[in-house]
C-alpha cells in the first residue's frame, strides 16, 4: 500500500464515501466462510512484522559489538542472520499470499454467482432499460473492487497497524526524542501531499474521462455491428481520424501524468528525507555526547523508514476502505432490486404433458412506463472510469431526445411510449399505452394470427405470454391458472417462442440447437432440422453441426438462422407456440418447406403467430387485427374481408399481391 495509498487518498479529495453500519455488517457475512484463512493471514501478519524488526537489530549488534570486539564467531552467525531472515519472510509471505488469493478469489467467485444469479431473474424491462456495460461493470470492476477490501484493504490496514505500533515501540525503547521528532515531521509531509494531490486528481479525472471515450469509441467501431456500418457507408478514413483523435488525448494526459506524478514521489522523498536528516544530526549529535551508539542510531534509520511507510497506508487507509465499501454497495444494489417478474409462494408448476394450451387474454392493459425504483442508479465510482454520454461525437452534447412525459421510449422493436408533441395522430402508431383491453381467447390446438401496422402493438402482446412483461392491468391464463401464479421455470418449458430477431450463440450450430432441450439425442436434434427444412444445408457445411456460426449468427444468412431458430424451437417441442414474423427472411421455397412443417409441428399445439405471409393468415383459425394498441377486428379470412375495415386495407396492401 504505502505511496499509492496515499495517492489514492488524495485522488479522492472530498469525495470521500461513506460507510454505514449495516454495510459493514452485510460484508462482514461475505467474509464468514473464510475466518480460518482470514485467521492465518493476521498470524502470518504477526511473524512478518516481528521478522521486519530483528534485521535492524542485527546491524545495531554487529557495529556496536562484534566489530569493536573483532568477535569473527558472531560475525559469521549475525552474516548467517541476515540471510536466514529474508529467506523466512519470503516463506511467510508465499504462504499469506495464498491464504489472501484464497478469501479474494473465494468472494469474487460468491459475489458474481449471486450477481449472475439474480441478472437471469430480472425482467426484459430491466435489461432494455440498462447499459450492458454498467452490468459488465458491476460483474467486473465492482466485484473486484468488492473482493479487495476484504483481502487488500482490510489485511493492509491491519498490517500497518500492527508495524506502526511495534516500530513505535522499539524506537520509543530506543530514545523517545529521536521518536517524537519522527513523528512531528508527518505534518510536513502531509502539507505537500496535498497540495500536489488535489492536481493529480484532476489529472487522474481527466485521463479517465478521455480514457473511456477512447474504449467507448473501440467498443462501437470494432463490434460486429459497428464494424458493418462503418464499412457500408465507407467511413474507415474517418473513424480512424476520431480515434487518432481520442488516442492522442489520452497520450498527452499520460505525459502530464508522468512528469506531475514523479515531481509528486520527488516531493514526498525529499520531505522524508528531511525527517532522516534531522533524525541522524540529533541523533549523531547523542553520539558525540556518548549516550547514543552508532549501531542505535543505523537501526533506528531502518526503522524510520519502516515508520513512514507504515504511517502513509494508516494515512490513505480509511478513503480507500470506504471506496471499497462502495464496491460492495453497487453489488448489493443488483441483488437487493426488486423483481419485475417474480414467483408467488406458493406457485403452481404446469406439467408438460398435462397442458391443453389454452391461452386467454382478459381485459390486458399494459404500458412501457419505467418504474426508476426497479433500475440501477446512475452512480460515481470513485477512482473509476467516467460515464460516456455520445460516442461518435467530439462532445457529450448530443443526446437522444426524451419523450415529453419524461419517460425512456420503448427499444427493440417495441412500440413508443409517448406521442410527438403530446397529441394522438390518427395515422401513428405512437402513444401512451401499448396495449388497452385486449381480451380474447385461443382454444387448445387453435392457430391465431396476429395482423396490423407496424407498432400496432403485436409483439408486446407475444411479450406478455411467457411473461417477459407482466400486464399493467388485466389477466393472462393458460388452462385457467392465472400466469403469475404459475412456476417461471414450467411457464418457459410450456412456451417456445421465434422473435422477431434471430439470436444464436457464438457457438456451433448443435449447441444453438440443443440449448432448447440439453438432453436431446443426435437423432432428435437432426429430426427438427429437417422439420425447418435447414438439415441438409447444415450437413453441406465442411463441419457440419460443429459449424461455428459466429458472433450473433453472422455468418448465416437471415433466413438461415431463422430456420435455425425454428428447428431449436421444435426441439424444445412446447404446447404453445409464439411466433414473431418466423417466416419474414425465408424465400417462397423455403417458407413453403417450413409452413408444411409448422402445419405438423402446430398440431395439437396452441399457436400465436404474428402474421406477414397471406399463406399464415388462410390458415389461422382466428385473426385478431391490431391498431394503435386495441383488437379492433377479429374473425377469420372471409369474415374480414366482409367487414371492409382495416384489414381489408391491409389485405389490398400487403398480402394480395402474393395471390398474383
Amino acid at each position: 500500500m504505502h505511496y499509492g495509498s496515499w495517492f489514492t487518498y488524495m485522488r479522492s479529495g472530498d469525495q470521500k464515501p461513506k460507510v454505514t453500519r449495516e454495510l459493514l455488517v452485510r460484508v462482514l457475512n461475505y467474509a464468514k466462510p473464510y475466518w480460518g484463512h482470514i485467521g492465518g493471514m493476521l498470524l502470518t501478519i504477526l511473524l512478518t512484522t516481528g521478522f521486519s524488526l530483528v534485521t535492524p537489530l542485527i546491524f545495531r549488534q554487529m557495529i556496536d559489538q562484534t566489530l569493536p570486539a573483532k568477535n569473527f564467531n558472531q560475525l559469521i552467525l549475525l552474516a548467517g542472520a541476515l540471510l536466514a531472515v529474508p529467506l523466512i519472510e519470503g516463506g511467510i509471505n508465499v504462504i499469506q499470499r495464498r491464504l489472501n488469493s484464497t478469501v479474494g478469489e473465494g468472494v469474487i467467485y460468491d459475489l458474481r454467482v449471486a450477481l449472475f444469479g439474480k441478472l437471469q431473474r430480472m425482467s426484459l424491462r430491466f435489461f432494455t432499460n440498462t447499459k450492458v456495460g454498467e452490468l459488465m461493470s458491476r460483474l467486473n470492476n465492482d466485484v473486484v473492487g468488492a473482493q479487495n477490501a476484504i483481502s487488500n484493504t482490510i489485511v493492509g490496514i491491519i498490517t500497518n497497524l500492527i508495524e506502526t505500533i511495534a516500530i513505535l515501540a522499539v524506537m520509543l525503547s530506543l530514545e523517545w526524542k529521536l521518536t517524537l521528532v519522527s513523528v512531528l515531521i508527518l505534518p510536513l509531509f502531509i502539507f505537500f501531499a496535498q497540495r500536489l494531490g488535489t492536481v493529480l486528481r484532476d489529472i487522474a479525472r481527466e485521463a479517465m474521462d478521455h480514457n473511456a471515450k477512447m474504449n467507448a469509441h473501440m467498443n462501437e467501431t470494432l463490434n460486429i455491428g459497428g464494424a458493418l456500418l462503418v464499412k457500408l457507408f465507407g467511413r474507415a478514413n474517418q473513424e480512424t481520424d476520431r480515434f487518432r483523435q481520442r488516442a492522442s488525448s489520452v497520450r498527452d494526459i499520460g505525459i502530464r501524468r508522468a512528469v506531475i506524478g514523479s515531481s509528486f514521489f520527488v516531493m514526498l522523498g525529499l520531505v522524508s528525507a528531511v525527517g532522516m536528516a534531522l533524525v541522524y544530526g540529533l541523533g549523531g549529535w547523542y553520539v558525540i555526547q556518548g549516550t547514543f551508539t552508532i549501531g542505535t542510531i543505523v537501526a533506528f534509520g531502518s526503522y524510520l523508514g519502516q515508520l513512514y511507510n507504515s504511517l502513509q497506508g494508516l494515512a490513505g487507509a480509511p478513503v480507500e476502505f470506504s471506496t471499497s465499501m462502495v464496491s460492495f454497495e453497487r453489488v448489493f444494489e443488483v441483488i437487493d432490486l426488486p423483481q419485475d417478474i417474480a414467483e408467488k409462494d406458493p406457485s403452481t408448476t404446469l406439467r408438460t404433458n398435462e397442458i391443453k394450451g389454452e391461452l386467454e387474454f382478459d381485459n390486458v392493459t399494459f404500458n412501457y412506463r419505467v418504474d426508476e425504483t426497479k433500475l440501477l442508479k446512475d452512480v460515481k465510482r470513485y477512482g473509476k472510469m467516467e460515464d460516456v454520454g455520445a460516442v461518435l461525437s467530439l462532445t457529450d452534447k448530443d443526446r437522444g431526445p426524451k419523450t415529453m412525459d419524461g419517460q425512456r421510449s420503448a427499444v427493440n422493436g417495441q412500440e413508443r411510449s409517448a406521442s410527438r408533441d403530446g397529441e394522438a395522430d390518427s395515422t401513428s402508431q405512437a402513444r401512451e399505452v401499448a396495449l388497452e383491453e385486449v381480451s380474447f381467447t385461443a382454444a387448445s390446438g387453435q392457430l391465431v394470427a396476429l395482423v396490423g401496422p407496424s407498432g400496432a402493438g403485436k409483439t408486446t402482446l407475444t411479450y406478455l405470454i411467457p411473461r417477459l412483461y407482466d400486464p399493467t392491468d388485466g389477466v393472462i391464463r393458460i388452462d385457467g391458472h392465472d400466469v403469475k401464479d404459475v412456476t417461471l421455470d414450467s411457464l418457459a418449458n410450456a412456451i417456445g417462442m421465434v422473435t422477431q430477431e434471430t439470436y444464436l450463440f457464438h457457438d456451433t450450430i448443435r449447441t444453438n440447437l440443443t440449448y432448447a432441450r440439453p438432453d436431446a439425442s443426435p437423432a432428435e436434434v437432426e429430426a427438427a432440422a429437417r422439420a425447418a427444412n435447414i438439415h441438409q444445408f447444415i450437413m453441406d457445411l465442411p463441419d457440419g453441426y460443429d459449424t461455428i456460426v459466429g458472433e450473433r449468427g453472422y455468418r448465416l444468412s437471415g433466413g438461415e438462422k431463422q430456420r435455425i431458430a425454428l428447428a431449436r424451437v421444435i426441439l424444445k417441442d412446447p404446447r404453445i407456440l409464439v411466433l414473431d414474423e418466423a417466416t419474414s427472411h425465408l424465400d417462397s421455397e423455403s417458407e413453403s418447406l417450413i409452413q408444411d412443417a409448422l402445419k405438423r409441428v402446430m398440431a395439437g399445439r396452441t399457436s400465436i403467430v404474428i402474421a406477414h405471409r397471406l399463406s399464415t393468415i388462410l390458415a389461422a383459425d382466428l385473426i385478431l387485427v391490431m391498431d394503435r394498441g386495441k383488437i379492433v377486428e377479429r374473425g377469420t379470412h372471409e369474415q374480414l374481408l366482409a367487414l371492409n375495415g382495416l384489414y381489408a386495407q391491409l389485405y389490398e396492401t400487403q398480402f394480395k399481391r402474393e395471390r398474383v
